[in-house]
């Protein structure tokens, strides 16, 4: 059984820049409005459920509240040289350099902000921050960058 969160019609989306190192347009920094799904495959438990959908939707806007309206930073890049000081942070990738205010930062536990990374990073989060019934098989997340473009990842739990 498969069950499916479509944040497109439930309202789990977020809006936010990035830029990717070195790629020849998604260089410059620039921003998406963000669709987060789901899809969890298992089995039917006592109730009839393969999972909360209630549970799900309130863990998934909790993530989502915190990248909303933010600069998303790669934290793990070896490309991208990131600084925090006096409020502010400093970014500096190849021969650009951006200064922003830090309450508008959003270190990400990625090598860079590319949907197919941050779709695996939210993947991992969800997989370690919800106990899922162990009829649950696995957790697919994925993340629309635009409407057709959806990069996803799965983990088998």
């Amino acid at each position: 059984m498969i069950l499916e969160i479509d944040g497109g019609h439930t309202g789990i989306r977020f809006s936010s820049c990035h830029f990717i190192p070195m790629h020849e347009k998604c260089s410059r920094l620039h921003g998406h409005s963000y669709i987060v799904r789901m899809r969890l495959e298992g089995e039917l438990d006592e109730d009839g459920m393969v999972m909360d959908f209630v549970v799900l939707k309130k863990k998934l806007r909790s993530m989502i509240d915190e990248m909303d309206h933010k600069v998303l930073l790669p934290a793990k890049s070896k490309i991208v040289k990131i600084e925090e000081k006096d409020g502010s942070v400093e970014v500096t990738s190849c021969s650009k350099r951006y200064v922003f205010p830090a309450e508008d930062v959003m270190m990400l536990d990625v090598s860079t902000t590319t949907a197919e990374e941050m779709a695996r990073m939210m993947t991992e989060k969800m997989a370690e921050d919800l106990d899922f019934p162990k009829t649950v098989r696995s957790l697919s997340m994925g993340l629309d960058e635009e409407r057709g473009q959806t990069a996803w990842y799965t983990k088998v739990l």
